[in-house]
């Protein structure tokens, strides 16, 4: 008996959505192997104080990028736990020290290029860079891209009228209950979204958007010393951000489909400038000047990435291959799982 049209494209439709559903399932497992023991560590680093001392220790640090040292409780928390941690401590110790827009515009920037790191870096590391590596890049580049633009705001005289934020976000109840209600939220969060990500993808690739997009960036990349093939999980990951696009990136990175110079590259440009829309929308309700958290952090990045691609052509490949890069595991062509 002869099936007719609309019963098969129901049951491709219906065979489609199961295997997008299980490979989103499986790609957000990978993620939540590395956030949900990093977030429970985090948690107590905060329930023990620890965030709070590495607050203090870095406001001599902060002074030097024309900071009051009180603020560096502010970036202290964001490196550890996200940006939304550190915009709470922000409304509580930015009242009374007459912060000027430039100054919000610094830290906002800073913020932005070193936040959330066990886990960032973690998920970093899962893609085949050095941990070590990452954190040099992302905390230094923060510090000299906060330095640069001190520099600039303080000599130009712009962006010196006082801050008004738009926005104070309300701050997490302490206790545990809500702590895990809120990860279980972001978890779900985070599934719903690679889920509604490799949709996306699946559908730019049908319509040969993707090719498009990737011939468009490849000139970009090809400056920055990166191959073509590096051009879809860096897109995913300069718009959604290493927390979200994570599981895409390690699945990407471990199919052995790029070299290991293109792997650091893109995770190093994802790493100092990620999540471009939100989190610069995120960060301009608190004050910050577009000048800085956008086009700066944005134009510093690739900067950055052209001299650390032309840094790796000159490196010795041992040199290389032993402070830079680490071994990954390569899925094998049986049993390699596409995300798109």
């Amino acid at each position: 008996m002869t099936e007719k049209p609309s019963s098969s494209y129901f049951n491709r439709f219906k065979k489609t959505i199961i295997e997008l559903f299980l490979d989103a399932l499986r790609t957000s497992g990978e993620l939540f192997k590395i956030i949900i023991p990093i977030s429970i560590a985090t948690r107590f680093l905060q329930q023990w104080g620890v965030v709070d001392q590495i607050g203090v220790l870095l406001g001599p640090v902060m002074e030097l990028v024309g900071l009051p040292g009180q603020l560096g409780l502010v970036w202290a928390t964001a490196m550890v736990t996200s940006i939304y941690g550190g915009m709470v401590v922000f409304a509580s110790v930015a009242p009374g020290l007459d912060l000027t827009v430039a100054q919000v515009t610094v830290l906002g920037t800073m913020i932005l290029v070193a936040h959330g790191l066990p886990v960032e870096l973690r998920i970093a590391q899962k893609a085949g860079t050095r941990f070590r590596a990452m954190a040099v890049i992302r905390i230094g580049g923060a510090l000299l891209l906060g330095w640069i633009l001190h520099l600039g705001y303080q000599f130009s005289g712009t962006l010196q009228q006082a801050n008004h934020a738009l926005w104070s976000p309300d701050a997490v109840e302490p206790t545990w209950s809500a702590w895990v209600t809120a990860e279980v939220r972001t978890m779900l969060m985070i599934f719903l979204i690679i889920l509604g990500l490799m949709t996306f993808l699946r559908v730019l690739k049908k319509l040969g958007i993707s090719d498009l997009m990737t011939r468009l960036l490849e000139p970009v990349l090809a400056l920055l010393g990166m191959g073509r093939e590096a051009a879809p999980i860096t897109i995913i990951g300069m718009t959604l951000g290493l927390s979200y696009g994570g599981g895409l990136i390690i699945r990407e990175a471990q199919s052995g489909r790029l070299s290991k110079q293109d792997i650091f590259s893109s995770v190093a440009l994802m790493g100092l400038c990620h999540s471009i829309f939100e989190d610069t929308l995120l960060l301009m309700v608190l004050g910050a000047h577009v000048s800085g958290i956008f086009w700066g952090r944005l134009l510093f990045s690739l900067l950055v990435v052209f001299l650390l691609a032309r840094l790796i052509k000159a490196l010795p490949q041992s040199v290389f291959d032993r402070y830079l890069v680490r071994r990954l595991k390569i899925d094998s062509p049986a049993t390699e799982v596409r995300c798109c």
